[in-house]
């Protein structure tokens, strides 16, 4: 687990949120989510209420980390693009900057050549977006330990059902 905790001010989840509406409306996706590399949902788009969001994101960050090692096996010091294809679904996850993961959720409406296209450029934009300070906010967002202690009784739920 990252020991540096990532804030966010309310104007970046909103700036982030239309970035990941964007890539939804471009590429047909059915949702996005940005994750947190510590298994933190950040803010999510699209068609999501069928989904277990919180599970999704620290089952995707684990995901990750594990991807991570594998790579380190293989002499690679990190995988940033990963995609899983399901009969109907398909995944697409890639790391943003340092400590984020973007995951994109979608179907044969779209190819996984589309969304990777879109992803690298909204990538971009939510990276520019994390990057930001914002001064005089007063409201923001804080991913910490209560959340992470809450994504790990979540995932020992699900792996010890």
């Amino acid at each position: 687990m990252s020991q540096k905790q990532q804030v966010l001010y309310e104007d970046q989840i909103k700036e982030l949120d239309k970035a990941l509406i964007q890539i939804i409306k471009e590429s047909e996706a059915k949702c996005a989510l940005l994750v947190d590399k510590d298994g933190h949902l950040i803010t999510r788009q699209g068609f999501t209420h069928t989904l277990d969001t919180t599970a999704l994101a620290a089952l995707l960050a684990g995901s990750f980390a594990s991807t991570k090692e594998i790579a380190r096996l293989v002499g690679e010091p990190e995988f940033s693009v990963l995609f899983h294809q399901g009969k109907k679904d398909h995944i697409h996850i890639s790391l943003i900057g340092e400590r984020t993961i973007l995951v994109v959720i979608f179907d044969d409406r779209t190819t996984i050549g589309m969304i990777r296209l879109y992803a690298k450029e909204v990538g971009e934009t939510l990276s520019a977006i994390m990057e930001k300070s914002p001064t005089g906010q007063e409201s923001e967002v804080q991913l910490g330990q209560e959340f992470s202690d809450s994504a790990d009784a979540k995932l020992d739920d699900i792996f010890h059902e």
